[in-house]
């Protein structure tokens, strides 16, 4: 700190002894500088409030005669009013909500027509999804990882497996997939082997990631009462992934796993697991030949369950990758992939229950 920054020089009647006097106030003053420096108050002398009380007390009665503040500082202020609090905010949905409806809606009606009209039509509507769903993944990983999984043989393998668990049932499904890995290994060899390990991984990943849980919607819909299957499952699933959003929404507050998906509450777990078994005992109670109710409660804990670890599953997929979505195809929803999050994982889930219940046929 230098001289210049203790303020002016002092003024007469400095009350230091007059060798102190006789020095030298250090730099010349600089006007402009002082034009820059707020101005202290006109004040009788007064010893230095830097001295200490000691020195003070010698003095008494110099500063008898002060009266009021010394410095600005030490002027009274009026107390400042408390801001009042904002208003507290409503909870606002993190999506185009009317979008997000519509779309909903859009696909139900698709996917219900095709699924009563010809099933053949239901299994193409599989195999778009598997598809498109692939695409997404590849994109993704390769614009955030810098991974290029083969997409051509992932996408008509992926097809060719659903087409094949509908046709020839579990032992077509594995037959398909075990070729669909094998031409991902062999498409791969084309390009050069920098990357060959962590390419062929994550191809070998997305076979089994989106196109082997698909091919059990494909089974399911063998069955006599396959639509009624299918339309079961897909109920159950949305049903629980909206008990969840609702009552998460409303009352969430006991983050689930927020490391991973900080929207989710343990509140939206139990909501999907009330709604989901409640859609359970319907759907077996009035859908499925020879369902009962109690399996309907199993059925729809279990759907809960595979749908919540699904869409965990995939939030740390985008969480690893930086992304908030897989894509923007459906508006409202974000890209295939994000609606598949919670399907795909309770396909093979539900296929087996209702096998395990009301058998195969």
């Amino acid at each position: 700190m230098n001289d210049s920054s203790w303020g002016a020089p002092p003024r007469a009647g400095y009350w230091g002894t007059p060798e102190m006097r006789a020095a030298p106030a250090g730099p010349a003053y600089d006007v402009h500088d002082a034009q820059q420096t707020r101005p202290m108050p006109n004040v009788p002398d007064v010893p230095d409030a830097g001295r200490d009380a000691e020195s003070r007390d010698d003095r008494d009665g110099d500063a008898a005669h002060v009266s009021g503040p010394l410095f600005r500082d030490e002027m009274p202020q009026e107390p400042m009013s408390t801001p009042l609090p904002p208003p507290p905010q409503k909870k606002r949905a993190g999506r185009d909500l009317r979008a997000a409806i519509g779309v909903g809606v859009g696909l139900g009606a698709v996917i219900v027509a095709s699924l009563f009209v010809v099933k053949a039509a239901f299994v193409g509507v599989i195999a778009v999804a598997v598809v498109v769903g692939l695409w997404e993944l590849t994109q993704r990983l390769a614009e955030r990882k810098s991974i290029r999984a083969p997409l051509v043989p992932l996408a008509v393998g992926g097809a060719a497996m659903v087409v094949a668990g509908y046709a020839w049932g579990p032992e077509g499904a594995w037959v398909a997939t075990a070729l669909t890995a094998l031409a991902v290994l062999v498409w791969r060899m084309t390009r050069p082997p920098e990357g060959y390990l962590k390419d062929v991984t994550a191809g070998v990943f997305a076979v089994f990631y989106v196109p082997f849980l698909a091919t059990f919607v494909a089974m399911m819909l063998t069955a006599d009462d396959g639509a009624w299957r299918v339309l079961t499952f897909l109920v159950l699933t949305v049903v629980s992934d909206t008990g969840a959003y609702a009552v998460g929404w409303r009352f969430g507050k006991t983050k689930l796993a927020p490391r991973i998906s900080p929207g989710k509450t343990r509140e939206g777990l139990l909501g999907a697991v009330g709604f989901a078994m409640a859609a359970g005992v319907l759907c077996m109670e009035f859908l499925i030949d020879g369902g009962a109710w109690w399996q309907g409660l199993l059925l729809g804990l279990a759907v809960a369950a595979s749908a919540t670890l699904g869409d965990l599953g995939e939030s740390m997929i985008k969480r690893d990758l930086g992304i908030k979505d897989m894509g923007t195809l459906l508006p409202g929803h974000g890209g295939i992939m994000d609606r598949l999050d919670s399907l795909l994982p309770t396909a093979p889930v539900v296929w087996l229950l209702l096998v395990l219940f009301v058998g195969s046929g």
